[in-house]
């Protein structure tokens, strides 16, 4: 008996024939069972994904507490101003120009003669509305809320505006809607979407905020109600100022434009503050400026990278201290730790100039109570920020009763939320620190009374202290419970995946019915079914009456209904078992290696992440020894050996490159005669080794003829026309600052009908692939700025050697089995006309496919980060900002090589004559362990780059398991008519 199967065993000549209506039968079923756990894989994937927001972004809003304002007998300010300049870096604010003069003067005066400063610490996800509700609510959004709209607000949740008198507010369309469309009293406006054009200088948007704020300035003096209505108390006044933030997305924030805005935010604020000035005239104004994000060097911002989370604060005006010497000593007030590990006493950099003037920085959150403090209004009531004292000009019993107000407002979400816990919980844990608390404010009061301010600040803050982490323990309240049920999930769901392809891949179920271990499999399988139910029914019920969300349901449902599966299979399980324990010590051997080589791939994928450079050592190794096989089997004058390293070699140089892609577009035009001369190759080898039997299985064409003439010359001058048009469009973009209709036009056409041409391309592994790689060329250079156009070619090329190494062991195989190739053949074709059983070497399929995949990734200059996209490449196709169809050609242009591995894939599984359903379960298989590998990185401690990037690996390979499904259903409209010439029997490859 020949053991070659999957765990195996390939069946000996007596093996059973099925009957035609028993194949039909089992491959009926084999199909409801493939179309089965497909729905399954992508319902659980899709619900254990969002199980990493129940667990780590919860929303912390909770409603039912009372406003808490600070007992002060005359709050420091009368109105308040808020200057938020979106995507303003702190470094490219503070620091001088080329020339040694600041970009800021104004508030540079400010800070040394009028105010404080400081920098302000985001927290991710570095998006604009996040970074706003950080600022105006005081709270740090859960990012699911992205998920539900930018333009609405879609959980309703307090503000500094709703504790005002009136606010007006004046900005971007994605903004100031959030927060003012359901405020009655508010007076807001925000202009077009088609104004935010990328393609121009956006710097005329915050002078349009600024315009509309002096013209409502004017109109009060001819309006008394408009006047009066100025003249109240508790205003807010919102300018918000997109400039830099379009103008650091399409120029990069080391741009002239960018940092010419930057000077215009400037001159807006101090016009902001004569106007006002001169209004009022009675120094009751405070006035603050900051910004929501800062802005990577490559034109993003979404991640914890300093240049995302530090933006600059200057504050000034009433109830503001003046400027201070530094003096190298803690600051007066409690925050000490950043999102980034900044720290107060931090050296401020020396170009900014600014090393005598005491620097005082916060956690974005406390702007919101401080805002609220300057104008006597109750902090918003799911505030988590501290109150930043080194901003505040406060005698010491004020800042005493500011302090405990804040400190209030947090105790008071701490209590509603054990409050709703407790009256849900059947075995309650309170959160023990805080038992006591009522002792505590008592013991503070008298503290106050007798005037004793500087113990009674010590207790305040340490209850505001105590507050946060009794928060942080509700908030985490549920996560031993939820991580167990979803680790559970996933590992049964790799058992059945693993059971799946053992029973119907490999020859391991022929086997065991034939020593007749399976006769009795379904018998009890209903006990085991009863009692999965009655399980499941039990644990509905508890969540039930704990009133738990229906995904708790989901996930623990989920997890019972797959371990269930798995005991109902106890029977294979058994037989399983005892089939492992018959073999002998060669055949472990083989697992263990094999079981050792892919755990060694795995944890090279997973720490890929982190490291992208390891793909280099990868294919430089990887380079070598296929080449040194690949010569033992074909001789080295026919150049495959030479040709495969050489292609691994170059694909290993693109790792090496930063991941923010330089813009270089002349290098882009190179890439498409790139492209043209690896399709001439490519054409020239489909032509002239037609007839060689090497060849033969990738050249082969059912009609004898090679791809079509007139095709081929048409998807050639597409790629030649999409080269042109990248560089006519930037040219004409960066002269004239907007994009040419008639190339916008031509983009799109030319990319969208190149897609449309492999389609009619021939049925041969190469032509189709070639055609293929054609076809995407256009859409891809068009989307390209750099050196990733160049990736393409090469990424190409080592798919190309893959299928000559995988031509090459299918032909050594048959070469050194030909003795017995005729009667394996008919032994393993047993799912298909032409699929045979999986082997244990096949196993080196998903797992390059792997490899592939997700260099595929990281190639292109992309990292596992919320920022990894460069948005200039949709630039030749759109500069209006519409962040959807913009979002979906940054995600197309991702998925492009994508699709080329898995065309490349799908065309594998044909020559080797696998079941491809077989294969892509094995990669769902390793893509789940590095999920649960990824699941347990994800931190909930230290800097928040650490934490927002670890949880971002967990996503994005969360996601890969179901947008692999959807890339193989739709390349299959490009590869299910390849054809494979079948084997025969060859003499020695050694003679070719």
């Amino acid at each position: 008996m020949r053991s070659d199967g999957i765990l195996g065993v390939g069946g000996g000549s007596d093996q059973n024939r099925a009957t035609a209506d028993a194949v039909a039968s089992r491959r009926r079923w084999l199909k409801r069972r493939e179309t089965w756990l497909v729905v399954l894989g992508v319902a659980l994937h899709a619900v254990y994904m969002l199980s990493i927001f129940d667990i780590y972004f919860k929303t912390p809003i909770v409603h039912g507490m009372d406003p808490v304002p600070p007992r002060f007998s005359e709050p420091p300010a009368k109105r308040l101003v808020l200057l938020i300049s979106d995507g303003l870096r702190a470094d490219k604010f503070f620091e001088p120009d080329v020339d040694g003069k600041y970009r800021a003067p104004f508030l540079r005066n400010v800070i040394k003669n009028q105010g404080r400063w400081g920098v302000s610490h985001a927290r991710p996800p570095t998006e604009s509305r996040p970074g706003h509700v950080a600022i105006i609510a005081g709270f740090y959004e859960d990012p699911s809320a992205v998920t539900k709209g930018w333009k609405a607000n879609p959980v309703e949740f307090d503000s500094v505006f709703n504790r005002s008198r009136h606010t007006f507010a004046y900005g971007s369309p994605d903004i100031i809607p959030i927060f003012c469309s359901a405020l009655p009293h508010s007076t807001w406006n925000s202009y077009p979407h088609e104004y935010e054009d990328f393609a121009t200088d956006a710097s005329f948007l915050d002078e349009w905020s600024f315009d509309q704020f002096e013209s409502l300035l004017n109109r009060s003096h001819a309006d008394p109600k408009l006047k009066e209505l100025l003249h109240q108390d508790k205003l807010v006044v919102f300018l918000h100022l997109l400039g830099c933030d379009s103008n650091g997305h399409a120029h990069r924030p080391y741009s002239s434009i960018y940092l010419n805005n930057v000077k215009v935010v400037d001159k807006i604020a101090e016009r902001v503050y004569h106007l006002l000035e001169d209004y009022y005239r009675d120094n009751r104004t405070s006035y603050i400026f900051t910004a929501d994000h800062g802005m990577s060097d490559k034109g993003s911002h979404g991640d914890g990278h300093p240049t995302n989370t530090d933006t600059p604060l200057v504050a000034w005006g009433a109830g503001i201290k003046y400027p201070k010497p530094a003096t190298g000593k803690s600051h007066s007030d409690s925050v000490t730790r950043f999102v980034d590990k900044h720290a107060h006493d931090m050296p401020t950099p020396y170009e900014w100039g600014l090393n005598r003037v005491e620097r005082v920085d916060v956690n974005q959150a406390d702007i919101a109570p401080f805002m609220s403090t300057l104008l006597g209004l109750p902090c918003p009531v799911n505030s988590v920020g501290n109150l930043p004292l080194g901003y505040m000009k406060l005698d010491e019993a004020e800042e005493v009763e500011a302090v405990l107000a804040n400190t209030k407002q947090i105790l008071n979400q701490l209590l509603r939320k054990s409050h709703i816990k407790r009256s849900n919980s059947l075995f309650f844990k309170p959160f023990k620190p805080l038992v006591d608390h009522s002792s505590s404010l008592s013991q503070i009061d008298e503290l106050i009374s007798s005037k004793r301010y500087e113990a009674a600040m010590k207790l305040a803050v340490d209850l505001r202290n105590l507050s946060l982490e009794g928060l942080h323990y509700f908030q985490t309240y549920d996560w031993l419970m939820l991580m167990t049920v979803i680790t559970l999930g996933y590992s049964g769901w790799m058992i059945v995946l693993a059971l799946h392809v053992l029973q119907c891949y490999s020859s391991l179920s022929g086997d065991l019915s034939r020593k007749g271990q399976l006769s009795v499999q379904k018998k009890d399988s209903g006990k085991v079914y009863l009692s999965g139910c009655l399980l499941m029914a039990i644990l509905s019920v508890l969540n039930l009456v704990e009133h738990s969300p229906p995904l708790y349901h989901a996930y623990i449902g989920m997890t019972v209904f797959l371990w269930t599966q798995i005991f109902s299979e106890h029977r294979l399980l058994r037989g399983l078992w005892r089939y492992l324990r018959e073999r002998k010590a060669g055949y472990f051997i083989k697992l263990l290696f094999a079981a050792a080589v892919s755990v060694v791939v795995v944890e090279l994928l997973v720490h890929s992440f982190t490291e992208r450079k390891l793909y280099t050592w990868f294919f430089l190794i990887a380079g070598f020894v296929a080449s040194i096989l690949l010569h033992v089997s074909i001789p080295w004058r026919s150049g495959i050996p030479f040709f495969v390293c050489i292609s691994c070699w170059f694909l290993s140089v693109f790792t090496l490159m930063p991941a923010e892609i330089p813009d270089n577009n002349n290098l882009v035009v190179i890439s498409g005669a790139i492209i043209i001369l690896v399709s001439l190759a490519a054409k020239w080898l489909d032509t002239q080794a037609e007839g060689n039997k090497f060849w033969q299985s990738i050249t082969f064409h059912e009609s004898r003829k090679p791809m079509c003439s007139m095709l081929y010359c048409i998807q050639i001058l597409l790629v030649g026309v999409s080269s042109v048009m990248v560089f006519l469009s930037t040219k004409h973009r960066t002269q004239n600052q907007e994009l040419h209709s008639a190339h916008q036009f031509i983009n799109w056409l030319v990319a969208g009908s190149s897609m449309v041409l492999p389609l009619f391309s021939g049925n041969g592994i190469l032509s189709r692939l070639s055609s293929i790689f054609l076809g995407f060329a256009p859409p891809f250079l068009l989307l390209s700025i750099g050196y990733e156009a160049v990736f393409y070619s090469a990424l190409a090329v080592v798919l190309m050697a893959w299928i000559l190494f995988e031509n090459a062991c299918r032909y050594s195989s048959k070469a050194k089995d030909s003795s017995l190739s005729e009667q394996n053949t008919e032994e393993h074709v047993t799912i298909g006309s032409d699929e045979r059983y999986l082997q244990l070497s096949d196993v080196r399929i998903p797992l390059i496919f792997m490899v592939l995949f997700n260099v595929a990734f990281f190639g292109t200059g992309n990292f596992a980060s919320i920022a990894s996209f460069e948005i200039s490449s949709v630039y030749r196709f759109i500069t209006v900002f519409s962040p959807f169809l913009m979002a979906a050609l940054l995600i197309f242009k991702l998925f492009i090589p994508f699709m080329l591995v898995i065309c490349a894939f799908s065309a594998i599984t044909k020559l080797v004559r696998v079941p491809r359903l077989g294969c892509y379960f094995l990669v769902i298989l390793f893509s789940d362990i590095m999920t649960i590998h990824f699941f347990f990185l994800v931190r909930n401690t230290g800097s928040w780059m650490e934490i927002g990037n670890s949880i971002s690996h967990f996503g994005i390979v969360s996601a890969q398991v179901v947008f692999v499904l959807l890339l193989f259903a739709l390349t299959n409209l490009y590869t299910r008519s390849i054809r494979v010439k079948p084997l025969s029997t060859s003499p020695s490859l050694k003679t070719l």
